[in-house]
């Protein structure tokens, strides 16, 4: 996007890179699971163990990176994601394949909040564009992984994964070491981490609230709708490229929700989109074919679109500890989110998948109420400080440190 701080595209492609490690697990497990004769059990419960230390764990990274060395994080995370997720195809047990998973998830919470906090203070007057840049690229780097993983193992084996790390590393060793340096809370003379957040807990709260309820929401729908569509007469082709397209729609809802919170406030946003998400979601089960697919898809333009929202208004709602919030409405938001997925499931083995998702498509409403109460306004125009970046580009290119 132009206008934007380089830095903030030089983050944002280092999360492309970061994400898109984040999804190399699902895409080789039918290759994974008889090499290691997973069952299914165990192959979701690895997974759970990977999003545990990618997403719950950022809120402890977060913390760490209001009060300790945040550009440590940024850039040894995304260093301990590459190497430690391209070695999954060489663990020969399924306790040494969940370390892997393990480690490679801590590195990228390790990198999400400090990078989060940067980008918003880089944001300048176009604070949740910037947000929605850095979100997206994320997001991009996610559906686009598989596409390269899941075709080199197919062709070469699980045991050639590691090589997948060097042209990421390559990268990497560009882009890293023109981040610039970072000060936290306490070299600014602020407190940080959670302490200071305590008098900012209410909007806060209903913040989270609103990150836990729209994640399930969306998390329900990408899970259960291929199987719904199956059950229903679709190819499995089909049904991929169904979800597909649903994730792209979230994906773009999510980069241009940013745009429309600088120019309308964030809380609008939140509220509008939540809100009229509900219809799309909740009459789209209740058709068949490509009819559903569309009706969901702009469902979930709508419902993604409070995505970077989220995370840019509870930073200005606490600037003083960016990182920590930035935690909370992302990796632990979205983790917990995720968590209670497995109780939609539930639900959908007594009443049916097709009533499931009708009875989810109307949690974004609780997420609205949860949104009504929040402050009005447009987000902050203070531009970044020299202290919270320390060289600063001149001439449109990065001063390593």
């Amino acid at each position: 996007m132009s206008g934007l701080h380089p830095t903030i595209l030089l983050l944002a492609s280092t999360h492309f890179i970061v994400d898109g490690f984040g999804n190399i697990y699902a895409p080789l497990l039918p290759l994974l699971i008889p090499q290691l004769n997973l069952s299914l059990a165990a192959a979701g419960t690895l997974q759970m163990c990977f999003q545990m230390a990618n997403s719950v764990a950022q809120l402890g990274f977060g913390h760490v990176a209001d009060r300790w060395r945040p550009r440590v994080l940024v850039v040894a995370g995304p260093i301990v994601t590459v190497v430690g997720l391209s070695m999954l195809g060489l663990a020969p047990t399924p306790w040494l394949l969940g370390a892997v998973l393990v480690l490679g998830g801590l590195g990228g919470a390790a990198f999400h909040p400090p990078a989060a906090a940067l980008v918003y203070r880089l944001g300048s007057e176009r604070k949740a564009s910037a947000m929605s840049f850095h979100l997206t690229s994320g997001a991009l780097g996610f559906a686009l992984g598989p596409l390269v993983f899941a075709p080199f193992a197919e062709r070469y084996g699980l045991h050639w994964t590691p090589l997948l790390m060097l042209p990421a590393l390559a990268v990497l060793a560009f882009l890293l070491p023109r981040v610039p340096p970072m000060t936290h809370a306490g070299e600014r003379g602020e407190r940080g981490g959670f302490r200071a957040l305590r008098p900012y807990r209410k909007p806060l709260t209903l913040l989270y609230l609103i990150v836990v309820l729209r994640t399930l929401a969306s998390l329900s729908f990408a899970t259960f709708l291929p199987v719904m569509l199956t059950r229903r007469g679709m190819s499995v082709s089909e049904a991929g490229t169904a979800i597909a397209v649903y994730l792209v729609a979230s994906s773009v809802g999510g980069f241009l929700g940013g745009p429309v919170a600088d120019r309308l406030g964030p809380r609008n946003v939140i509220l509008w989109s939540l809100m009229t998400a509900v219809p799309f979601l909740a009459i789209g089960p209740t058709q068949t074919g490509w009819v559903l697919v569309a009706l969901v898809s702009i469902g979930g333009f709508l419902l993604q679109s409070t995505l970077p929202v989220n995370v840019t208004f509870g930073q200005m709602i606490a600037p003083i500890s960016a990182a920590t919030v930035s935690s909370l409405m992302m990796g632990f938001g979205w983790g917990m989110g995720g968590l209670s997925v497995p109780f939609v499931g539930l639900m959908a083995d007594r009443i049916g998948i097709e009533r499931a998702l009708v009875v989810m498509a109307f949690t974004p409403l609780i997420a609205a109420m949860c949104a009504a109460p929040l402050p009005r306004g447009k987000l902050g125009h203070a531009p970044a400080r020299a202290a919270d970046v320390g060289t600063v580009e001149t001439a449109g290119t990065d001063v390593a440190p």
